[in-house]
Parts: C-alpha cells; sequence; structure tokens
C-alpha cells in the first residue's frame, strides 16, 4: 500500500477501490452531508453494501478512539508534539490543563 494516495491526489494506492476508499474518507472528515451521500453511494456502487458499511464502521470507529483520547488526555508522543507546539501555546492549552480544565 502506498500512503501518499491519502496525501496526494491521483496517486494510486494499490488497494483495491483505493479512491473510493480515500474520497469517502475524506468526505467523512468533512462532514458535509451531501459529500459524503455522494461517496458512500459510489463506495457501495464499486465494492457493495457491506464493504461499504465495513468502511463506514472503520471511520466511526476512529474517531470513537480520537474522542477517548482526547478526553482522557493521552499525550501526543514527541513527534506530534513537536508539530503541534504552536497551536497548544497559541490556544494556551497548556495553561488550561494546568488549571484542571480539560
Amino acid at each position: 500500500m502506498d500512503l501518499q494516495a491519502i496525501t496526494e491526489a491521483g496517486h494510486a494506492s494499490g488497494v483495491p477501490h483505493g479512491d473510493a476508499l480515500v474520497s469517502f474518507a475524506e468526505a467523512v472528515v468533512s462532514r458535509d452531508r451531501d459529500v459524503i451521500a455522494v461517496t458512500r453511494d459510489a463506495l457501495s456502487e464499486a465494492m457493495g453494501i457491506e464493504a461499504m458499511v465495513d468502511a463506514a464502521a472503520v471511520a466511526a470507529n476512529f474517531e470513537r478512539m480520537v474522542r477517548i483520547a482526547d478526553g482522557t488526555g493521552i499525550p501526543l508522543g514527541d513527534s506530534l508534539e513537536s508539530r503541534s507546539r504552536a497551536v497548544v501555546d497559541e490556544l494556551q492549552l497548556e495553561r488550561l490543563k494546568a488549571d484542571g480544565v480539560s
């Protein structure tokens, strides 16, 4: 699998129906109901309804896991911490954490 398909439009992932899967994932993240409907239908047509339901379940589970991690304060790790430092500083997230606000 080539992960560049996620960041570079038109780059083949090597995954069967990868374009439809990436389009559906991007639509889910966008939260645009119209785009989600179109990409969901395209994914169902390309892979079948069962595969589309599996893809939607994976997306929903990922969202759930991210919310749990955020809510419990799981550390970002060194790499993500360094890349997100400017946003943390600008939003004063460390101050909120120190004050007991999450």
